[in-house]
């Protein structure tokens, strides 16, 4: 593997969203998920629980609701009273209409997925018909005082010496007639809708039950409380031989630290999300079939998407935050040590920049200039281009004035390796060149999307030596484009997994490819076709615990002076691929620690393969080489983050 001296940060105060509701789609097998500051995020869990999609946050929009509708339709409702259509392929907003009830707080589709209803802060429930390309209001159901058919109370809860409201937090209405209510005195409880009477009470937690979801066949539903518990509820035969059935509370999981307020219940996992920001998917081991991946515990964290970006000649990181960028500079030190050794400072990292956006939209990408002289950014509405000028220990940032429209909304942006080239992808599908010098710019061209598809391009690759531009799509295509001869070179073969991450290699202009089930791909970009190499691996496979590993690889990149070395990471682990050696195959160990210093060069060889692995940094959110002996790795350790959330609901232990 090398030794490497490692930039260890640990500086990026990044604190993702807490999550607010979530919605899963039966037909596509996919879940989105809304966070606290507006933001949505489309999982795959066909594709190993990939986040194949985002819509960038805004802070007018905290969403209270989410619905799929007429197919794969997703709409959502919050408390500015709009109700907003989101497009699926070109990643923005369809359209938003005001419901004209105030804040919206629930959202529900009508079983043929033709109509939507939302519930208003006015007491209104209002009916909307959903057409081809918007949705039409059909009428108005009012806050009705009487003529009620069955009026259900449920029981005041005791506080103390006090008595407190009992507040409703959800209901699920069965098919049966069967009521399910939870609420804030901790119960779930189980009513007759014919007769309007309480048939069961289950006391379930000492805080609020937030949440409920209930199962398409009706036979299981899934509740999470204040108290970061989620129980699974089934329905089961009172006896082996009868055919009488009762729900039971049958599993307890405690995933989450703090407030659930929002659970999905698909054919095969519970799903729950809450204050402590963590997406967790628990799967039900009696459903899955096959013992693979599929089975495994996901919990998810941080996006599936790079935050962080570097300029190796100036040593400097730019973070990404939801409203600002911050610049810093790496430490040095002129000390030296053995193998594992941590290195004292002689100069610690300089906070160089903290650059506010202005407006309440999110940041949607953005990117240091290799020469750390440009930064560039993009919300929905505006592009944004800075030039930077370095005197000694002082830096100055200047605008570049008049950006042209079309390259607001930028999905991805990318710095040629000589700094002179950005490339911009569009949520419309094209890709823009601008041309860089001295502190202007000269848009040079547009590649349009292929076929008149509106297909936005959400990662970008290119070469070093400025030739060549890979762009991914949201499907599972990558299309090669000629920057020197502005044209459309080629389509690596399709494949039924989206990527998550892809660069060039320099010199050989190969074409690395990770995908969402952990395969990798190498693909010649002057020979249009697999390399021998990548021809190899799949032909006898990878590691079949490479395979089960649960986050996707966010970064690539290479050695300037290994050209047979790959290095890429994941969340949990930083990996070196040597193609000189063989692959693993099963019966070897894939984490394979290095061989004692005394051990022969027999044992040595018998025991190297390709991959060298290595799980000391971790969360692991970015990690590149800055040059041949020097890797930076920025790291957010989930105890820092829980550290700035609000405070659990204090349980009392045993024994305190």
């Amino acid at each position: 593997m090398g030794e490497f001296k490692v930039h260890r940060v640990r500086f990026f105060n990044y604190v993702p969203s807490g999550i607010r509701c979530v919605a899963y789609n039966n037909q596509s097998n996919r879940l989105a998920v809304s966070r606290t500051d507006g933001t949505v995020e489309i999982y795959n869990l066909s594709a190993n629980y990939f986040q194949e999609k985002f819509f960038p946050g805004h802070e007018s929009r905290a969403t209270e609701a989410l619905c799929w509708a007429e197919g794969q339709r997703l709409f959502s409702a919050g408390l500015n009273g709009e109700i907003m259509e989101y497009d699926l392929q070109a990643l923005n907003i369809k359209y938003a209409m005001d419901a004209f009830g105030g804040p919206i707080w629930s959202m529900a589709a009508s079983p043929s997925g033709s109509q939507l209803l939302v519930g208003c802060e006015d007491g209104s429930v209002k009916l909307f018909q959903i057409t081809p390309d918007k949705i039409q209001f059909e009428r108005n159901f009012d806050r009705q005082k009487s003529s009620a058919v069955h009026k259900m109370i449920v029981d005041r809860q005791y506080m103390g010496a006090s008595k407190r409201k009992c507040i409703v937090w959800g209901v699920a209405f069965l098919s049966d007639g069967t009521v399910i209510s939870v609420d804030s005195a901790g119960k779930v409880q189980f009513w007759d809708s014919a007769t309007g009477t309480l048939v069961k009470s289950h006391l379930i937690a000492n805080a609020d039950v937030q949440s409920i979801a209930v199962a398409d066949q009706e036979d299981s539903f899934v509740v999470g409380t204040a108290e970061g518990t989620v129980f699974h509820f089934q329905l089961v035969p009172v006896t082996s031989n009868s055919n009488e059935k009762q729900w039971v509370r049958t599993k307890p999981f405690q995933h989450h630290t703090h407030d659930v307020r929002t659970v999905a219940h698909s054919p095969t996992a519970l799903i729950s999300g809450g204050t402590d920001t963590h997406l967790v998917i628990r799967p039900l081991m009696e459903k899955v079939e096959v013992k693979n991946y599929d089975a495994a515990l996901r919990k998810i964290t941080f996006p599936h998407r790079c935050l962080i970006s570097c300029s190796k000649k100036r040593q400097l990181l730019l973070f990404q935050f939801a409203h600002h960028l911050e610049l810093w500079r790496l430490g040095s030190t002129v000390a030296t040590g053995k193998n594992g050794d941590t290195l004292p400072l002689s100069k610690n990292a300089d906070h160089l920049l903290h650059l506010k956006t202005k407006g309440p939209e999110n940041i949607i990408c953005s990117c240091i200039s290799p020469c750390g002289s440009w930064i560039a950014y993009s919300t929905v509405s505006r592009f944004f281009l800075y030039r930077l000028n370095y005197e000694h220990d002082n830096i100055s940032l200047k605008r570049v004035s008049k950006m042209p429209a079309f390259l607001r909304c930028a999905l991805q942006i990318l710095f040629s390796e000589d700094s002179t080239k950005l490339f911009v992808a569009s949520n419309q599908g094209a890709l823009h060149i601008v041309q860089l010098s001295g502190g202007s710019f000269k848009h040079l061209h547009a590649f349009q999307p292929q076929s008149g598809t509106v297909e936005a391009m959400c990662l970008l690759a290119v070469s070093p030596d400025g030739h060549w531009l890979a762009a991914s799509g949201t499907s599972a295509g990558v299309h090669v484009y000629d920057v020197k001869q502005l044209k459309l070179h080629c389509t690596v073969p399709a494949y039924n997994f989206p990527v998550t991450a892809m660069a060039i290699a320099p010199n050989t202009n190969n074409l690395v490819i990770a995908h969402s089930d952990q395969q990798v791909f190498e693909y010649s970009i002057p020979d249009k076709q697999y390399t021998d190499w990548s021809r190899t691996v799949q032909k006898q496979g990878f590691h079949h615990l490479w395979l089960q590993r649960d986050t996707p690889i966010t970064h690539i990149s290479f050695h300037p002076k290994r050209p047979m070395h790959i290095l890429l990471h994941d969340a949990y682990m930083f990996c070196i691929i040597d193609k000189s050696l063989p692959l693993p195959n099963d019966k070897t160990l894939l984490y394979n620690p290095f061989p004692p210093t005394n051990e022969s060069d027999v044992v040595r060889r018998r025991t190297a393969h390709a991959f060298k692995i290595s799980k000391i940094y971790k969360p692991l959110l970015f990690m590149d080489l800055l040059d041949e002996r020097t890797l930076v790795a920025v790291e957010r350790p989930l105890d820092d983050i829980i550290a700035q959330l609000p405070p659990p609901i204090k349980k009392k232990k045993f024994g305190t």
